[in-house]
Protein backbone atom coordinates (compact mmCIF):
# COMPACT_ATOMS: atom_id res chain seq x y z
CA UNK A 1 0.00 0.00 0.00
CA UNK A 2 1.40 3.64 -0.84
CA UNK A 3 2.04 5.91 1.86
CA UNK A 4 -0.63 7.84 2.92
CA UNK A 5 -0.38 11.72 1.70
CA UNK A 6 0.90 14.09 4.17
CA UNK A 7 -1.00 17.79 4.70
CA UNK A 8 -1.03 20.26 6.68
CA UNK A 9 -3.40 22.99 7.53
CA UNK A 10 -2.76 26.69 8.34
CA UNK A 11 -5.81 28.35 9.94
CA UNK A 12 -7.84 26.65 12.08
CA UNK A 13 -10.77 28.95 12.22
CA UNK A 14 -14.49 28.11 11.04
CA UNK A 15 -13.99 26.87 7.35
CA UNK A 16 -11.25 24.78 8.66
CA UNK A 17 -13.04 23.17 11.23
CA UNK A 18 -16.07 22.49 9.53
CA UNK A 19 -14.77 21.73 5.66
CA UNK A 20 -11.49 21.22 5.03
CA UNK A 21 -10.24 19.20 8.25
CA UNK A 22 -13.32 16.54 8.26
CA UNK A 23 -13.39 16.60 4.56
CA UNK A 24 -9.81 15.65 4.66
CA UNK A 25 -9.69 12.78 7.51
CA UNK A 26 -12.86 11.29 5.35
CA UNK A 27 -9.92 10.15 2.53
CA UNK A 28 -8.38 7.03 3.02
CA UNK A 29 -5.36 7.95 1.31
CA UNK A 30 -4.59 10.85 3.47
CA UNK A 31 -2.72 11.66 6.99
CA UNK A 32 -3.69 15.15 8.30
CA UNK A 33 -0.46 15.65 9.98
CA UNK A 34 -0.53 18.56 11.94
CA UNK A 35 -2.32 22.01 12.02
CA UNK A 36 -1.38 25.77 12.51
CA UNK A 37 -3.63 28.10 14.34
CA UNK A 38 -3.45 31.23 16.72
CA UNK A 39 -4.78 31.15 20.70
CA UNK A 40 -3.66 27.83 22.31
CA UNK A 41 -6.83 26.96 23.69
CA UNK A 42 -8.50 27.00 20.72
CA UNK A 43 -5.82 24.98 19.12
CA UNK A 44 -6.31 22.57 21.80
CA UNK A 45 -9.96 21.89 21.34
CA UNK A 46 -9.36 21.81 17.68
CA UNK A 47 -5.94 19.18 18.09
CA UNK A 48 -8.25 16.97 20.25
CA UNK A 49 -11.37 17.01 18.32
CA UNK A 50 -9.78 16.19 15.58
CA UNK A 51 -7.07 13.89 16.57
CA UNK A 52 -4.61 15.69 15.38
CA UNK A 53 -0.80 14.54 16.20
CA UNK A 54 1.02 18.02 15.56
CA UNK A 55 -0.33 21.48 17.08
CA UNK A 56 1.47 24.98 16.76
CA UNK A 57 1.06 28.63 16.91
CA UNK A 58 4.04 28.86 14.41
CA UNK A 59 3.73 27.85 10.37
CA UNK A 60 7.14 27.89 10.09
CA UNK A 61 7.07 24.80 12.87
CA UNK A 62 4.29 23.21 10.66
CA UNK A 63 5.88 23.54 6.98
CA UNK A 64 8.97 21.94 8.01
CA UNK A 65 6.80 18.74 9.56
CA UNK A 66 8.42 15.41 8.45
CA UNK A 67 6.21 13.60 5.79
CA UNK A 68 4.45 16.61 4.96
CA UNK A 69 3.61 16.39 1.32
CA UNK A 70 1.08 19.45 0.88
CA UNK A 71 -0.44 22.17 3.15
CA UNK A 72 -3.82 23.75 3.16
CA UNK A 73 -3.91 27.32 3.68
CA UNK A 74 -7.07 28.99 5.18
CA UNK A 75 -5.72 31.27 7.08
CA UNK A 76 -7.13 35.15 7.43
CA UNK A 77 -7.33 36.75 3.46
CA UNK A 78 -4.54 38.80 3.96
CA UNK A 79 -1.69 35.98 5.12
CA UNK A 80 -2.86 34.04 2.02
CA UNK A 81 0.11 35.42 0.16
CA UNK A 82 2.62 34.74 3.22
CA UNK A 83 1.51 31.08 4.30
CA UNK A 84 1.48 30.18 -0.17
CA UNK A 85 4.57 31.34 -0.74
CA UNK A 86 6.22 30.37 2.49
CA UNK A 87 4.76 26.64 1.59
CA UNK A 88 5.69 26.50 -1.86
CA UNK A 89 9.36 27.28 -0.86
CA UNK A 90 9.41 24.45 1.54
CA UNK A 91 8.67 22.48 -1.72
CA UNK A 92 5.02 21.58 -0.76
CA UNK A 93 1.74 21.64 -2.97
CA UNK A 94 -0.62 24.30 -1.55
CA UNK A 95 -4.32 24.34 -1.73
CA UNK A 96 -5.71 28.14 -1.06
CA UNK A 97 -8.62 28.94 0.09
CA UNK A 98 -9.80 32.32 -1.52
CA UNK A 99 -9.07 34.86 -2.26
CA UNK A 100 -5.83 33.70 -3.71
CA UNK A 101 -4.70 37.39 -2.56
CA UNK A 102 -5.55 40.98 -1.83
CA UNK A 103 -3.26 42.36 -4.68
CA UNK A 104 -2.81 41.32 -8.20
CA UNK A 105 0.92 41.53 -7.59
CA UNK A 106 0.89 39.18 -4.85
CA UNK A 107 -1.16 36.67 -7.26
CA UNK A 108 0.93 36.55 -9.89
CA UNK A 109 4.04 36.43 -7.50
CA UNK A 110 2.40 33.37 -6.35
CA UNK A 111 1.50 31.98 -9.27
CA UNK A 112 4.92 32.21 -10.26
CA UNK A 113 6.60 30.58 -7.12
CA UNK A 114 4.26 27.40 -7.54
CA UNK A 115 5.29 27.32 -11.22
CA UNK A 116 9.13 27.62 -10.46
CA UNK A 117 8.99 25.10 -7.75
CA UNK A 118 7.07 22.47 -10.24
CA UNK A 119 4.43 22.13 -6.82
CA UNK A 120 0.32 22.54 -7.67
CA UNK A 121 -1.65 24.81 -7.04
CA UNK A 122 -5.33 24.59 -6.24
CA UNK A 123 -7.75 27.16 -5.11
CA UNK A 124 -10.98 26.60 -2.83
CA UNK A 125 -13.36 27.51 -5.82
CA UNK A 126 -15.98 24.66 -5.30
CA UNK A 127 -18.77 25.60 -8.28
CA UNK A 128 -15.58 24.77 -10.60
CA UNK A 129 -16.34 21.56 -10.04
CA UNK A 130 -19.35 20.87 -10.94
CA UNK A 131 -20.91 18.83 -14.15
CA UNK A 132 -22.56 22.65 -15.09
CA UNK A 133 -19.14 24.20 -15.26
CA UNK A 134 -17.04 21.39 -16.97
CA UNK A 135 -20.07 20.70 -19.56
CA UNK A 136 -20.11 25.01 -20.20
CA UNK A 137 -15.63 24.65 -20.56
CA UNK A 138 -16.47 22.63 -22.79
CA UNK A 139 -18.85 23.79 -24.84
CA UNK A 140 -17.04 26.97 -25.23
CA UNK A 141 -13.66 25.82 -26.36
CA UNK A 142 -15.72 23.98 -28.96
CA UNK A 143 -16.51 27.17 -30.04
CA UNK A 144 -20.49 27.08 -29.71
CA UNK A 145 -21.50 29.99 -29.12
CA UNK A 146 -18.44 31.54 -31.16
CA UNK A 147 -15.92 34.31 -29.92
CA UNK A 148 -17.36 35.84 -26.38
CA UNK A 149 -18.17 39.85 -27.14
CA UNK A 150 -19.99 40.31 -24.02
CA UNK A 151 -20.29 38.62 -19.89
CA UNK A 152 -22.98 39.08 -17.60
CA UNK A 153 -22.10 37.86 -14.23
CA UNK A 154 -24.13 37.97 -11.03
CA UNK A 155 -23.37 36.67 -7.71
CA UNK A 156 -25.36 37.51 -4.41
CA UNK A 157 -25.19 36.06 -0.64
CA UNK A 158 -27.13 36.46 2.58
CA UNK A 159 -24.21 37.63 4.75
CA UNK A 160 -24.46 41.41 5.28
CA UNK A 161 -24.26 40.71 9.23
CA UNK A 162 -20.87 38.75 8.34
CA UNK A 163 -19.18 41.71 6.42
CA UNK A 164 -20.36 44.53 8.75
CA UNK A 165 -18.81 42.60 11.67
CA UNK A 166 -22.57 41.69 13.41
CA UNK A 167 -22.48 38.16 13.52
CA UNK A 168 -22.84 34.71 11.50
CA UNK A 169 -26.32 33.49 11.53
CA UNK A 170 -25.30 30.32 9.19
CA UNK A 171 -23.16 29.20 12.03
CA UNK A 172 -24.48 29.43 15.23
CA UNK A 173 -24.48 25.84 15.86
CA UNK A 174 -20.56 25.60 14.67
CA UNK A 175 -17.92 24.09 16.41
CA UNK A 176 -16.19 27.25 15.74
CA UNK A 177 -17.50 30.94 15.28
CA UNK A 178 -15.73 33.14 12.14
CA UNK A 179 -13.37 35.41 13.25
CA UNK A 180 -15.91 38.54 12.59
CA UNK A 181 -12.78 40.85 11.76
CA UNK A 182 -11.54 38.85 9.18
CA UNK A 183 -14.81 39.26 6.90
CA UNK A 184 -15.41 42.91 8.27
CA UNK A 185 -12.64 44.72 8.44
CA UNK A 186 -11.36 45.86 4.84
CA UNK A 187 -7.98 45.70 5.37
CA UNK A 188 -7.68 42.66 6.38
CA UNK A 189 -9.88 41.78 2.82
CA UNK A 190 -12.74 41.52 4.60
CA UNK A 191 -16.01 42.38 2.30
CA UNK A 192 -18.15 40.57 -0.65
CA UNK A 193 -15.88 40.75 -3.16
CA UNK A 194 -12.71 38.80 -1.29
CA UNK A 195 -14.99 36.72 0.64
CA UNK A 196 -17.40 35.81 -1.76
CA UNK A 197 -17.53 37.34 -5.45
CA UNK A 198 -14.05 35.71 -6.34
CA UNK A 199 -16.39 32.48 -6.69
CA UNK A 200 -17.86 34.15 -9.42
CA UNK A 201 -14.67 35.42 -11.15
CA UNK A 202 -13.04 32.17 -10.42
CA UNK A 203 -15.79 30.11 -12.18
CA UNK A 204 -15.43 33.01 -15.27
CA UNK A 205 -11.90 32.78 -16.02
CA UNK A 206 -11.99 29.04 -15.76
CA UNK A 207 -14.22 28.28 -18.19
CA UNK A 208 -12.98 31.41 -20.51
CA UNK A 209 -10.01 32.33 -21.32
CA UNK A 210 -10.96 35.74 -21.18
CA UNK A 211 -8.34 38.19 -19.79
CA UNK A 212 -9.36 41.32 -18.23
CA UNK A 213 -8.07 44.59 -19.47
CA UNK A 214 -9.57 47.50 -17.85
CA UNK A 215 -11.89 47.74 -14.86
CA UNK A 216 -14.39 50.57 -13.96
CA UNK A 217 -16.33 49.90 -10.52
CA UNK A 218 -18.60 51.21 -7.65
CA UNK A 219 -19.03 49.76 -4.43
CA UNK A 220 -21.35 50.28 -1.37
CA UNK A 221 -19.97 49.42 2.56
CA UNK A 222 -20.79 48.65 5.79
CA UNK A 223 -20.05 50.16 8.59
CA UNK A 224 -17.12 48.44 9.53
CA UNK A 225 -16.03 49.81 5.39
CA UNK A 226 -16.34 46.38 3.71
CA UNK A 227 -18.09 46.10 0.57
CA UNK A 228 -21.43 45.22 0.78
CA UNK A 229 -21.96 45.24 -3.20
CA UNK A 230 -19.90 45.68 -5.99
CA UNK A 231 -20.79 47.00 -9.86
CA UNK A 232 -17.88 46.37 -12.38
CA UNK A 233 -17.87 47.28 -15.67
CA UNK A 234 -15.21 45.53 -17.52
CA UNK A 235 -13.28 45.31 -20.93
CA UNK A 236 -11.49 42.32 -21.76
CA UNK A 237 -8.28 41.87 -23.97
CA UNK A 238 -10.20 40.52 -26.95
CA UNK A 239 -12.72 43.94 -26.87
CA UNK A 240 -15.58 42.26 -25.08
CA UNK A 241 -17.31 44.07 -22.57
CA UNK A 242 -18.80 43.28 -19.19
CA UNK A 243 -20.75 43.82 -16.39
CA UNK A 244 -20.08 41.59 -13.26
CA UNK A 245 -20.69 42.44 -9.82
CA UNK A 246 -23.85 41.60 -7.05
CA UNK A 247 -24.69 41.70 -3.20
CA UNK A 248 -23.95 40.27 0.31
CA UNK A 249 -27.52 41.71 1.47
CA UNK A 250 -30.03 38.73 0.68
CA UNK A 251 -32.15 37.79 3.45
CA UNK A 252 -30.76 35.18 5.78
CA UNK A 253 -30.75 31.55 4.97
CA UNK A 254 -31.39 32.88 1.20
CA UNK A 255 -29.40 30.47 -0.87
CA UNK A 256 -26.72 31.63 -2.89
CA UNK A 257 -26.87 33.12 -6.40
CA UNK A 258 -24.82 33.13 -9.12
CA UNK A 259 -25.74 33.33 -12.91
CA UNK A 260 -23.04 33.53 -15.46
CA UNK A 261 -23.97 35.02 -19.22
CA UNK A 262 -21.82 34.54 -22.13
CA UNK A 263 -22.80 36.69 -25.74
CA UNK A 264 -20.95 35.62 -28.81
CA UNK A 265 -21.31 35.60 -32.34
CA UNK A 266 -22.90 32.24 -32.68
CA UNK A 267 -25.00 32.50 -29.61
CA UNK A 268 -25.22 32.91 -25.69
CA UNK A 269 -24.46 30.55 -23.07
CA UNK A 270 -26.29 30.76 -19.36
CA UNK A 271 -24.76 29.03 -16.06
CA UNK A 272 -27.59 29.23 -13.23
CA UNK A 273 -26.47 28.04 -9.83
CA UNK A 274 -29.64 28.94 -8.35
CA UNK A 275 -32.01 27.60 -10.72
CA UNK A 276 -29.37 24.75 -11.82
CA UNK A 277 -29.15 25.07 -15.16
CA UNK A 278 -26.80 25.10 -18.16
CA UNK A 279 -28.43 26.12 -21.63
CA UNK A 280 -27.15 27.57 -25.29
CA UNK A 281 -29.24 29.55 -27.82
CA UNK A 282 -27.55 29.67 -30.92
CA UNK A 283 -28.62 31.95 -33.68
CA UNK A 284 -28.81 28.98 -36.29
CA UNK A 285 -31.89 27.87 -33.97
CA UNK A 286 -29.43 24.51 -32.79
CA UNK A 287 -30.55 25.51 -28.72
CA UNK A 288 -29.07 22.93 -26.04
CA UNK A 289 -29.92 22.45 -22.51
CA UNK A 290 -28.27 20.23 -19.78
CA UNK A 291 -30.01 17.93 -17.06
CA UNK A 292 -28.17 18.02 -13.61
CA UNK A 293 -28.44 17.53 -10.42
CA UNK A 294 -27.03 20.13 -8.86
CA UNK A 295 -29.49 21.19 -5.64
CA UNK A 296 -30.74 24.90 -6.36
CA UNK A 297 -27.81 27.20 -4.70
CA UNK A 298 -25.85 24.63 -3.33
CA UNK A 299 -21.74 25.25 -2.95
CA UNK A 300 -19.60 22.15 -1.82
CA UNK A 301 -15.66 22.40 -1.15
CA UNK A 302 -14.78 18.22 -1.43
CA UNK A 303 -14.05 17.80 -5.08
CA UNK A 304 -11.25 20.54 -4.99
CA UNK A 305 -9.90 19.20 -1.72
CA UNK A 306 -10.21 15.55 -3.30
CA UNK A 307 -8.35 16.81 -6.45
CA UNK A 308 -5.56 18.43 -5.11
CA UNK A 309 -5.25 15.18 -3.42
CA UNK A 310 -5.34 13.28 -6.61
CA UNK A 311 -2.43 15.48 -7.97
CA UNK A 312 0.03 14.69 -5.24
CA UNK A 313 -0.30 11.34 -6.46
CA UNK A 314 0.25 11.62 -9.58
CA UNK A 315 -3.19 10.92 -10.33
CA UNK A 316 -4.62 12.35 -14.08
CA UNK A 317 -6.96 14.81 -12.69
CA UNK A 318 -7.73 18.35 -14.10
CA UNK A 319 -7.40 20.93 -11.39
CA UNK A 320 -10.18 23.29 -12.43
CA UNK A 321 -9.29 25.88 -10.00
CA UNK A 322 -4.96 26.61 -10.97
CA UNK A 323 -3.25 29.56 -9.97
CA UNK A 324 -3.91 31.56 -13.16
CA UNK A 325 -7.56 31.27 -12.90
CA UNK A 326 -6.68 32.84 -9.28
CA UNK A 327 -4.88 35.57 -10.57
CA UNK A 328 -7.32 36.87 -12.64
CA UNK A 329 -9.91 37.05 -10.55
CA UNK A 330 -7.64 39.09 -7.94
CA UNK A 331 -6.62 41.49 -10.84
CA UNK A 332 -10.65 42.13 -11.26
CA UNK A 333 -11.11 42.55 -7.54
CA UNK A 334 -7.87 44.69 -7.64
CA UNK A 335 -8.88 46.79 -10.32
CA UNK A 336 -12.26 47.70 -8.94
CA UNK A 337 -11.18 48.67 -5.91
CA UNK A 338 -9.06 51.44 -7.42
CA UNK A 339 -11.19 52.37 -9.60
CA UNK A 340 -14.04 52.84 -6.57
CA UNK A 341 -10.99 55.38 -4.97
CA UNK A 342 -10.35 56.87 -8.07
CA UNK A 343 -13.64 57.24 -9.88
CA UNK A 344 -11.43 56.66 -13.27
CA UNK A 345 -10.82 53.56 -15.38
CA UNK A 346 -8.06 51.64 -14.27
CA UNK A 347 -6.26 48.87 -16.26
CA UNK A 348 -5.12 45.82 -15.17
CA UNK A 349 -1.35 46.28 -13.85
Amino acid sequence: MARKVGIGIIGTGWWATENHIPVLQQFADVELAGVCGLGREALRETQDRFRIPFATEDYRELLVLQGLDGVVVSSPHHLHYEHAVAGLEQMLHVFCEKPMALSADHAREMAAVAERQSRHFVLAYGWNYTDLAAEAKRRVAAGEIGQIEHVQVHMASALRDLFSGAGAWFAENAFLQPQLETWSDPARGGGFSHGQFTHALGLLFWITELQPAEVFGFAACSRTGADLTQAIGCRFANGATGMMGGAATMPPGSPYQLDIRLFGTEGMLLLDIERPRLEIRRNDGRNWSMQTTHLPGAYACVEPLRTFVDLIQGKEVENRSPARVGVRAVEVLDAAFRSARSLKIEAIC
